[in-house]
């Protein structure tokens, strides 16, 4: 796939053709200040590892949600690893919750996420796979991303995301971060008591809690208005409940651009940990490549307006498009239980693989 595209409820946004690619995003937010009209692309979890930024070629932006034609069946896709196996992911958030009980150390959140490798039957067509995740999850931010600026040729990156990390019109910032999540029930009254519980939940409004002292940390110094709820809210996709806060700011400098937002707000603790620094070390040591999982969707216009997206429920789609790296993970804190992060990662890889007609191993 030679283009990006983000489709989102409130409007659409398709790009082909590069005029110049960025594997660095200072240099792409340079551009933008220089006179490129529009960037567009994707920054990696780590944010010292290449990202995928483009000038395209033509761009269009469609308002209103995304109504993609007759969708082709898909070939069908099975998962044929673990990685790592879920009795591993179970020891390494077991070894996490001892780490961070000690209070003698700074960390107090890191993520733990794990991955499932699928192949299909025949060559998956990235439009079409999100086509039928939008089809699947209508309220979520579904993209597709040429990943081949941050040299992986050909490799796309396709996801169904929940989170906006940030969107920036003229002086306004708006964003509303996820962090604490329950799996959803079947039957309503026992999916109704599970979002109550979520919401009263000790250790998951302490999670939410890092994450929003952290955003209100990092925006402070960029926005003369900050409007932060003083208790997050539910919202759920098919597959889950989170805690969300609604946040909306004011810019001191109108130059400051939503790719620079961006790059000021990634990796957030909601898909690394707190603090930043170590959490982060911490990922890098123990677990395998994240890749873009966690990384961050989105574009930047010449005004400095655009939207980006969290690169959760998401995967990566190889070159030849027959085999694809799907990804979920949670935050770990000490109270934390290592099982029941295990079951949070499942729930979430079903968001991708679900859309897939993918079945995921329990």
């Amino acid at each position: 796939m030679d283009g990006f595209l983000l489709a989102q409820p409130g409007g659409v946004l398709r790009a082909a053709g590069t005029r110049r690619a960025f594997d660095d995003g200072r240099r792409a937010a340079d551009a933008l200040r220089d006179g490129a009209e529009l960037i567009v692309g994707a920054l990696a979890f780590d944010p010292r590892r290449p990202a995928a930024l483009a000038e395209p070629d033509r761009a269009e932006h469609t308002a209103g949600p995304w109504r993609p034609a007759a969708l082709p069946p898909l070939p069908g896709v099975r998962v044929i690893t673990e990685i790592p196996s879920a009795a591993e992911h179970v020891a390494r958030v077991t070894k996490l919750v001892e780490q961070l009980s000690d209070v003698a150390q700074p960390l107090r959140k890191v993520v733990a996420a794990r991955s499932l490798l699928a192949e299909a039957s025949d060559p998956l067509e990235p439009e079409v796979v999100a086509g039928h995740l939008l089809a699947r999850h209508p309220r979520a931010n579904v993209f597709a991303v040429d990943l081949t600026p941050a040299g992986r040729p050909g490799a796309t990156l396709v996801g169904a995301t929940p989170e906006v990390l940030v969107a920036r019109y003229g002086d306004t910032v708006t964003l509303r971060p996820l962090a604490g999540t329950a799996a959803r029930h079947p039957d309503p009254d026992a999916d109704a008591e599970l979002s109550r519980e979520l919401l009263s939940s000790t250790k998951n409004r302490a999670e939410h809690a890092f994450v929003i002292d952290w955003i209100q940390e990092r925006l402070g110094p960029v926005c003369r208005e900050l409007t932060v709820p003083e208790a997050p809210e539910l919202i759920n996709t098919a597959e889950v409940w989170h805690l969300a806060t609604p946040i909306h700011g004011r810019l001191r400098d109108p130059g400051t651009t939503a790719l620079d937002l961006a790059m000021l707000l990634h990796p957030t603790p909601a898909v690394c940990g707190t603090p930043t620094d170590p959490a982060l070390e911490i990922i890098t040591e123990t677990e395998e490549d994240r890749g873009f999982y966690g990384g961050a969707v989105g574009w930047c216009d010449a005004r400095g307006d655009g939207e980006w997206v969290v690169a959760i429920r998401c995967a990566e789609l190889s070159a030849d498009r027959r085999t694809l790296r799907a990804f979920g993970g949670g935050g770990i804190v000490a109270a934390s239980d290592p099982k029941a992060e295990l079951d949070e990662t499942t729930a979430k890889l079903r968001t991708l693989l679900g859309g897939l007609h993918c079945a995921v191993p329990e």
